[in-house]
């Protein structure tokens, strides 16, 4: 399928490069999305997708989830676009256009699992806070750039280095330009993985304004709020980045399992930064509140990811998780791309059923089967899927 990209008409008389400037328009800003999107916010702008809608093998553009932390900046001059490296422990700073980016390194192209730390918030009892997402802020594109290690090489990274921290040119909410809407980082081992990109492209098109035109990272495995968009700056640190929604609670989750409800002193003795992703996966096909003749089989596919890792084991139940049975795994297309599952499944009758599924990665750790830990944020919420059929 070939997406629907929201930045078709400003391609349309491209300069040399393949670029021209941008002027993001709010009035059409949903052009080239789905019309089934479901928007949780405008101001900034968070859209989830229904999981039905993620059966692409290779999530198209129209289908991709947004979730931003500021808003789009309303104009890009990408003659004028560059990336600076410099932070205490770069050797030195260094900027590149997005020209000398693509001339200078070799290019790669990844597909990379994006998964909102929040997936599944509306999930947790008592509501915890931030936008409700249900289950469908992840997806898994064809991302091209540079690898980030390249550009590291290129700067020059001091021994002292701990950390990375990006900066992205996107408004903060109330528009003051002294406040940062986001700025998170990873630490050094994962910035300097092979497939951790700075990526102008995705699905073989530049980046659409919603997801970081026109240059983004983007970091599969952890959180999608590592993936910085408007990318223009990256500071290698020597300690923690210590920038905007990287303390308090954001993007962090207790030391200690907490009872449902219960606050805590946002300190980093009580809190920890959420790094990897856990093991999860979707029934894409079919829509929940399927209805089928009686004694036909039911074919079922999906996706499945778990972080770093990779999944080694699905299975899917029919009976609430009395018995299970093994489902067709696919490896993954590269490291950190999620997997394709697919199972033929017969129902013993005339009847309401639900199915269930479930996945476990190289580390023997399963889903679990109902939401796990509470905490304020409502994030890493894993719980199995489950969809309705009516058989009759």
């Amino acid at each position: 399928m070939t997406a629907a990209l929201g930045t078709e008409i400003a391609f349309a008389d491209k300069l040399p490069n393949g670029y021209v400037p941008l002027v993001f328009d709010e009035k059409d800003a949903l052009k080239g999305k789905h019309k089934d999107l479901i928007v949780l916010s405008d101001r900034p702008w968070n859209v989830e997708t229904p999981v039905h809608l993620l059966d692409d093998k290779v999530t198209p553009v129209e289908k991709m989830f947004i979730r931003n932390n500021g808003l789009v900046p309303e104009s890009v001059d990408v003659a004028k676009w560059t990336l600076t490296i410099d932070g205490e422990s770069a050797k030195k700073a260094k900027s590149y256009t997005l020209d000398e980016l693509k001339k200078k390194f070799k290019q790669y192209t990844y597909q990379l699992t994006l998964e909102c730390g929040g997936n599944g918030r509306s999930g947790y009892t008592p509501v915890a806070s931030g936008n409700q997402w249900g289950d469908g802020a992840v997806h898994c594109a064809e991302w091209t750039g540079v690898r980030l290690k390249d550009i590291l090489a290129d700067v020059g990274v001091k021994d002292d280095a701990v950390y990375i921290g990006y900066y992205g040119k996107d408004l903060h909410p109330s528009r003051d330009p002294n406040k940062s809407a986001i700025s998170r980082g990873v630490p050094i081992k994962k910035a300097l993985e092979d497939e951790t990109l700075i990526a102008w492209a995705v699905n073989g098109q530049p980046i659409p304004e919603f997801h970081g035109y026109p240059l983004r990272l983007v970091i599969g495995g952890w959180p999608a709020s590592v993936s910085g968009k408007w990318l223009h700056r990256i500071a290698v640190r020597n300690k923690v980045h210590d920038g905007a929604k990287m303390d308090g609670h954001s993007y962090r989750v207790p030391r200690h399992p907490v009872q449902p409800g219960e606050q805590l002193a946002e300190t980093d003795e009580n809190y920890k930064i959420i790094e990897s992703m856990p093991v999860k996966s979707m029934i894409t096909f079919p829509k929940s509140g399927a209805m089928i003749p009686e004694g036909q089989k039911l074919s079922l596919r999906g996706h499945t990811w778990a972080g770093d890792r990779q999944v080694k084991a699905m299975q899917v139940s029919i009976d609430y998780g009395a018995t299970w049975q093994p489902c067709k795994l696919a490896a993954p297309v590269n490291r950190l791309a999620w997997q394709h599952w697919s199972a033929d499944v017969q129902f013993p009758g005339k009847g309401y059923y639900e199915v269930w599924a479930r996945a476990t990665d190289d580390k023997d750790v399963t889903q679990p089967m109902v939401i796990p830990a509470w905490n304020p944020g409502g994030y890493l919420n894993n719980a199995c899927q489950r969809i309705a059929v009516k058989v009759g």
